[in-house]
C-alpha cells in the first residue's frame, strides 16, 4: 500500500472518530448523557474510521469495536453495546473526485446532506433514523456545499452504527449497494476498513459478523 493510501486511511480514521466524539460531547452538554459515560467513551475512542485505531491502522480482523451511545443521532443508552462498520471509496491513480460530482452521486443514491455536514441515508423521512453515513476524507470530514464545485475529494468513508433503525444485515446490504453504485459511477476503488480491496469473501465475513453481533445482543 503506497503512502497516499495510508495517509487517507489515517485521516479517515480521524474523521469518523471526530464525528463520534463531537456527537457524544453535544449530547452530554445538552444533558442527555451521563458525564461518566462520556468520559469513558472519550478515553476509548482512538483515531479510526471505524471508531478505533486498532480496526484500521493495525489491520485488525474485526471491522469495528463496541462503543456506547449513538453517533448517528438516536438517544443514547449507556448499557447498550454498539458496533461501527466501515467501508471506503477512494479515487483511482491517486486522483480525486470533483466535489460537485461526488455530492450529486451521493444524492443520486438517496443520501441527504445533514447533521455534522456529512451525508446520511435515513429510514423513511425521520432524519434521526440514520441507516448509514458518508464522510469526506478531506479535513474536517464534512462537505461544504457552498463551495463544493471548487473541492477535490480523494475519498469518502461509508459507515454504519449497530444496532440501528433497521435490521443490521439489511442495513449492511443497503450500504453495499450504495458503495458499489458509487464505485461504478465515480470509477472508484472500493476498500474494506483496513484499506484492502473489498473481496466477496470479506463482504460475506463482515455480513456474518453483523448477524452474530445482533444475535449476541438478543441473547444478552
Amino acid at each position: 500500500m503506497d503512502g497516499l493510501r495510508w495517509l487517507l486511511l489515517l485521516f479517515g480514521a480521524l474523521v469518523v472518530a471526530g464525528v463520534y466524539i463531537y456527537s457524544r460531547r453535544e449530547r452530554a452538554e445538552s444533558g442527555d448523557e451521563r458525564p461518566d459515560t462520556v468520559d469513558k467513551a472519550g478515553r476509548r475512542v482512538e483515531p479510526s474510521l471505524g471508531g478505533h485505531a486498532s480496526d484500521d491502522d493495525a489491520g485488525a480482523d474485526s471491522e469495528s469495536e463496541t462503543v456506547h451511545g449513538d453517533p448517528q443521532g438516536e438517544p443514547p443508552n449507556p448499557d447498550q453495546v454498539q458496533k461501527i462498520v466501515t467501508l471506503r471509496l477512494v479515487a483511482r491513480d491517486k486522483g480525486a473526485f470533483p466535489g460537485d460530482e461526488l455530492a450529486l452521486s451521493l444524492r443520486g443514491i438517496g443520501m441527504r446532506h445533514g447533521k455534522f455536514g456529512i451525508f446520511h441515508r435515513v429510514d423513511g423521512n425521520d432524519e434521526k433514523r440514520v441507516v448509514f453515513s458518508a464522510a469526506s476524507l478531506v479535513e474536517p470530514g464534512s462537505f461544504d456545499l457552498s463551495n463544493i464545485k471548487d473541492q477535490q475529494i480523494p475519498g469518502i468513508s461509508l459507515f454504519m452504527v449497530l444496532p440501528g433503525p433497521i435490521d443490521g444485515a439489511e442495513a449492511f446490504d443497503l450500504m453495499m449497494v450504495a458503495a458499489r453504485t458509487l464505485s461504478q459511477s465515480l470509477n472508484a476503488e472500493l476498500l474494506d476498513e483496513s484499506g484492502s480491496t473489498l473481496s466477496i469473501q470479506r463482504e460475506r465475513y463482515m455480513r456474518e459478523d453483523i448477524i452474530q453481533f445482533q444475535h449476541g445482543i438478543m441473547v444478552a
